[in-house]
């Protein structure tokens, strides 16, 4: 019967209805947490012996025993029970089976509401690391990419229109630039998670003489908390994680969408490996692009669990709520996401080929070059403004006659400004119009090959 006394039963004359513990239950989600809230344990338990608020050798009593319940979970020995509530409290009644009433002595200078936060800050201080190390492969598949095509001319778009010719490399280098910026919101997300709650306890802090800064260093943070109404209410950092990682799927969504409209008969600019692709179960024919379909989707997924955890931090009173409960689905699910999205990712990127020539051609298309024609009159003292004018009757001409700027000749070109000359031609080349671009960041094959260098000796 003891079992099923509640720790926190001592005032109740009844027990928790059965419907009620099944609502209530974290277990089935919260138990990823084990192994943060033992080695949390481990470090609070020795905390105590230090202060001398338990002794040496029930603090080692403590500390065996909560080894043990980690072989035991580790080995899937450990049986999990709802009556529990979450992991902290499965741990700790077992760890009172095991030791008797030595493990109850643990809880002791802390409450359920920092230890949580605790456990959570630890998850997401590993879970940061994780995903920093899958954004590296990322990028690095990317700069691999961009070395590849480091002369690849393809239409660049804007308005979903061509708009001038671009290099391939220097395309996958503009992503490289996006998850390098996640990469760099994680790491600054990661000093506001590494600060150490414990010892806040449920919302005042403790009489007792513990020392919160001797936990820290055992637990490797940096800092502890200053207030302890905001540490056991605080999760700030949850949100703006989530926040980051919406961005990560978001930058990954756009990648994945190009991906998805090049590989259709109207673009062929690119086919993606058969390991990467699904049939249609009716149209034999098919080839889809499944995996890019389904990282855009799951972007949405984790749109939502932002706006789940900002929907419950919302109307929250101070201090601890049972609401805050409900912060690990949604964190848990967009770790699990973007964790899998972006090894997915990386590796359908290794197996991509490319239709050079055809990309190559339709950069030429849809008088892509037309700025080209425009900066060559700038460079003769035109007004931009005037220059923008001239092409534009320029290419108003060409519709009309059916005719690109390479079919009309230098006299048609003459009636519309006299200082036109035969390197016009040249001028209005694809390969000219993307070398030319060698403004710092432009798309010129000089810039994107420096920068290259440069990611690959960082």
């Amino acid at each position: 019967m003891g079992d099923k006394i509640k720790p926190w039963g001592g005032r109740f004359k009844e027990p928790t209805d059965k419907q009620v513990e099944l609502f209530t239950t974290s277990l089935h989600h919260d138990r990823r947490l084990y192994e943060y809230d033992i080695e949390g344990s481990i470090a609070h338990a020795k905390m105590l012996v230090r202060q001398k608020i338990i002794s040496p050798k029930e603090g080692k009593d403590i500390i065996r025993g909560l080894n043990d319940i980690r072989q035991d979970i580790d080995a899937g020995r450990f049986i999990f029970s709802h009556e529990d509530e979450d992991i902290h409290m499965a741990i700790e009644k077992a760890l009172i089976r095991k030791t008797g009433e030595i493990g109850g002595k643990l809880h002791t200078g802390r409450s359920r509401n920092d230890q949580v936060a605790l456990d959570v800050r630890m998850y997401v201080r590993d879970a940061i690391k994780d995903m920093r190390y899958a954004l590296e492969i990322l990028k690095s598949t990317l700069v691999d990419l961009a070395g590849a095509e480091k002369n690849t001319i393809l239409p660049g778009y804007t308005h979903l229109q061509k708009a001038q010719p671009v290099l391939l490399g220097h395309y996958f280098l503009a992503y490289w630039e996006m998850f390098n910026r996640d990469a760099d919101r994680l790491r600054d997300c990661l000093r506001r998670v590494n600060v150490m709650p414990l010892g806040a306890a449920a919302l005042a802090g403790t009489s007792l003489p513990i020392d919160r800064s001797f936990v820290a260093k055992l637990l490797r943070f940096p800092a502890i908390t200053d207030n302890s109404m905001d540490t056991v209410s605080d999760r700030d950092y949850i949100a703006e994680l989530i926040f980051d990682l919406s961005l990560i799927m978001m930058h990954m969504s756009r990648l994945c969408e190009d991906m998805i409209l090049w590989s259709t008969d109207e673009f062929q600019y690119m086919e993606i490996a058969d390991a990467f692709t699904t049939g249609s179960s009716i149209m034999p024919q098919k080839k889809n692009p499944d995996v890019a379909e389904l990282i855009r989707g799951k972007t949405g997924r984790v749109y939502g669990d932002l706006t789940a955890i900002l929907t419950i931090l919302k109307g929250l009173p101070m201090t601890y709520n049972r609401d805050l409960q409900e912060d690990k689905e949604p964190l848990f699910d967009a770790i699990d996401t973007v964790n899998t999205s972006l090894s997915v990712l990386a590796a359908m990127l290794k197996g991509i080929s490319f239709n050079r020539e055809r990309m190559k051609t339709e950069a030429g298309l849809g008088f892509s070059t037309a700025t080209d024609v425009a900066e060559y009159l700038v460079g003769q003292g035109v007004p931009f403004r005037e220059a923008h004018g001239i092409v534009g009757r320029l290419i108003a001409y060409c519709i009309k006659k059916k005719s690109s700027l390479f079919d009309i000749t230098l006299e048609e070109y003459r009636s519309f400004y006299p200082g036109f000359e035969a390197d016009i031609f040249e001028v209005i080349t694809v390969e000219h119009s993307v070398n030319a671009k060698k403004s710092a960041g432009g798309t010129a094959e000089t810039n994107v090959l420096k920068k290259i260098s440069e990611l690959e000796g960082a």
